[in-house]
Protein backbone atom coordinates (compact mmCIF):
# COMPACT_ATOMS: atom_id res chain seq x y z
CA UNK A 1 0.00 0.00 0.00
CA UNK A 2 1.43 3.62 -0.71
CA UNK A 3 2.19 5.85 1.79
CA UNK A 4 -0.45 9.01 2.62
CA UNK A 5 1.01 12.47 1.82
CA UNK A 6 1.09 12.72 5.87
CA UNK A 7 3.28 9.70 6.11
CA UNK A 8 5.85 10.77 3.54
CA UNK A 9 6.04 14.47 5.29
CA UNK A 10 6.77 12.48 8.95
CA UNK A 11 9.47 10.23 7.32
CA UNK A 12 10.82 13.57 5.36
CA UNK A 13 10.53 15.39 8.86
CA UNK A 14 12.56 12.24 10.53
CA UNK A 15 15.25 12.43 8.15
CA UNK A 16 15.57 15.86 8.77
CA UNK A 17 15.56 15.92 12.55
CA UNK A 18 18.54 12.83 11.99
CA UNK A 19 20.38 15.43 9.79
CA UNK A 20 20.15 18.13 12.42
CA UNK A 21 21.35 15.79 15.42
CA UNK A 22 24.23 14.10 13.63
CA UNK A 23 25.71 17.52 12.15
CA UNK A 24 24.21 20.44 14.07
CA UNK A 25 22.18 21.72 10.90
CA UNK A 26 20.43 21.08 7.81
CA UNK A 27 21.36 21.97 4.49
CA UNK A 28 19.54 24.45 2.61
CA UNK A 29 19.30 22.14 -0.37
CA UNK A 30 17.92 18.95 2.02
CA UNK A 31 15.54 22.13 3.49
CA UNK A 32 13.69 22.67 -0.06
CA UNK A 33 14.38 19.11 -1.07
CA UNK A 34 12.54 18.46 2.06
CA UNK A 35 9.17 20.11 0.72
CA UNK A 36 8.91 17.47 -1.96
CA UNK A 37 9.22 13.95 0.38
CA UNK A 38 8.65 12.22 -2.95
CA UNK A 39 12.26 14.04 -3.99
CA UNK A 40 13.86 14.27 -0.39
CA UNK A 41 13.14 10.65 0.72
CA UNK A 42 15.30 9.00 -2.17
CA UNK A 43 17.80 11.89 -2.22
CA UNK A 44 18.46 11.63 1.64
CA UNK A 45 18.62 7.85 0.92
CA UNK A 46 20.86 7.78 -1.97
CA UNK A 47 22.88 10.57 -0.17
CA UNK A 48 23.12 8.38 3.28
CA UNK A 49 23.70 4.66 1.14
CA UNK A 50 26.72 6.22 -1.26
CA UNK A 51 28.24 8.08 1.55
CA UNK A 52 27.63 6.41 5.41
CA UNK A 53 26.60 2.90 4.53
CA UNK A 54 27.95 0.31 6.74
CA UNK A 55 28.39 -1.84 3.54
CA UNK A 56 30.75 0.82 1.93
CA UNK A 57 34.08 -0.64 0.30
CA UNK A 58 36.27 2.65 0.69
CA UNK A 59 36.67 3.68 4.12
CA UNK A 60 35.50 7.66 5.89
CA UNK A 61 38.43 9.35 5.02
CA UNK A 62 38.60 7.72 0.94
CA UNK A 63 35.05 8.88 1.02
CA UNK A 64 34.95 12.21 1.93
CA UNK A 65 38.33 13.09 0.35
CA UNK A 66 35.84 11.89 -2.93
CA UNK A 67 33.25 13.98 -1.44
CA UNK A 68 35.68 17.31 -1.32
CA UNK A 69 37.53 16.49 -4.68
CA UNK A 70 33.83 16.36 -6.64
CA UNK A 71 33.01 19.12 -4.77
CA UNK A 72 35.96 21.33 -5.27
CA UNK A 73 35.61 20.14 -8.86
CA UNK A 74 31.80 21.55 -9.45
CA UNK A 75 32.38 24.64 -7.41
CA UNK A 76 29.47 23.40 -4.78
CA UNK A 77 30.99 25.91 -1.69
CA UNK A 78 28.68 24.96 0.70
CA UNK A 79 29.23 20.95 0.16
CA UNK A 80 33.25 21.44 -0.09
CA UNK A 81 32.72 23.50 3.12
CA UNK A 82 30.44 20.69 4.67
CA UNK A 83 32.32 17.68 2.91
CA UNK A 84 35.58 18.98 4.57
CA UNK A 85 34.64 18.88 7.82
CA UNK A 86 33.26 15.67 8.03
CA UNK A 87 36.52 14.62 6.31
CA UNK A 88 38.49 16.16 9.30
CA UNK A 89 36.48 14.51 11.20
CA UNK A 90 37.17 11.44 9.85
CA UNK A 91 41.08 12.05 10.83
CA UNK A 92 41.82 13.68 7.19
CA UNK A 93 45.32 15.83 7.35
CA UNK A 94 45.20 19.41 6.01
CA UNK A 95 47.77 18.19 3.48
CA UNK A 96 45.41 15.45 2.44
CA UNK A 97 42.50 17.57 2.17
CA UNK A 98 44.35 20.27 -0.05
CA UNK A 99 45.61 17.64 -2.36
CA UNK A 100 41.63 16.16 -2.87
CA UNK A 101 40.86 19.96 -3.40
CA UNK A 102 43.45 20.43 -6.14
CA UNK A 103 42.81 17.23 -7.90
CA UNK A 104 39.07 18.01 -7.91
CA UNK A 105 40.24 21.77 -9.36
CA UNK A 106 42.16 20.74 -11.69
CA UNK A 107 39.64 18.46 -13.59
CA UNK A 108 37.59 20.93 -13.32
CA UNK A 109 39.80 23.19 -15.26
CA UNK A 110 40.71 20.77 -18.09
CA UNK A 111 36.98 20.12 -18.45
CA UNK A 112 36.41 23.74 -19.38
CA UNK A 113 39.62 23.62 -21.51
CA UNK A 114 38.83 20.87 -23.37
CA UNK A 115 35.13 22.38 -24.14
CA UNK A 116 37.40 26.09 -25.12
CA UNK A 117 39.94 24.17 -26.91
CA UNK A 118 37.68 22.27 -29.15
CA UNK A 119 35.48 25.80 -29.89
CA UNK A 120 39.24 27.54 -30.58
CA UNK A 121 40.54 24.64 -33.33
CA UNK A 122 36.80 24.41 -34.90
CA UNK A 123 36.91 28.32 -35.56
CA UNK A 124 40.66 28.31 -36.78
CA UNK A 125 40.56 25.01 -38.29
CA UNK A 126 40.67 26.33 -42.25
CA UNK A 127 43.40 28.87 -41.28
Amino acid sequence: MALTKEEKEEIAQKILNSIEAKYGNIPLVNQVLAQDPDLFIPTANMAKAALESDEKKLDAKTTYLCAVAAATGLGAQHCVAAQGRHAKEAGVTKDELREAMFIGSYMAMTRAQSYAFRVLEELYKEE
